[in-house]
């Protein structure tokens, strides 16, 4: 269904005639099926060792957020969202005790707010490196949770 989407219109401005191949060259349901298969694992350890730097990863999101936004200007009436981690993790809420099953339904609440496509073009940077560290914050405290949790 979603390759009809990608066929190439003709001088018409419509689809090409029945039959037509589409301009991606893979299929999506393929590409589902592989992902839904259960053949990609990630084991707890890797995904713990991903984030083992995350103080580092910190710093350098934001000191390359710094630069990107030095030149910004806001609006006069506009106050502009935080991109400090402290900030944000208040925002998220994640200074309360979470269920690992919360911080899903947390990143897609504050995606729904923050995602760039659903703020104003002048904002759009400021909103994807809020999100990054929103996905940053969640993904540590899930960790914290999951590894709380074990013990």
């Amino acid at each position: 269904m979603l390759d009809d989407l990608f066929i190439a219109p003709d001088k018409n401005g419509e689809g090409e005639a029945a039959g037509a191949r589409p301009s991606i060259p893979f299929d999506y349901l393929s590409v589902a099926d592989e992902l839904h298969s259960g053949r990609i694992k990630v084991s707890a350890a890797e995904y713990r060792e991903a984030g083992a730097d995350l103080a580092t990863e910190f710093a350098a999101l934001l000191d390359h957020a710094k630069l990107v936004l030095a030149g910004e200007e806001p609006k006069p009436e506009e106050k502009l969202p935080p991109i400090d981690p402290e900030a944000i993790a208040v925002e998220l809420g994640l200074n309360q005790p979470k269920q690992v099953a919360d911080f899903g339904r947390m990143r897609r609440s504050f995606a729904f707010a923050n995602h760039p496509d659903r703020v104003a073009p002048h904002l759009r940077q400021r909103a994807m490196i809020r999100m990054q560290v929103a996905n940053m914050l969640i993904d540590e405290a899930k960790r914290r949770a999951l590894a709380g949790a074990r013990r």
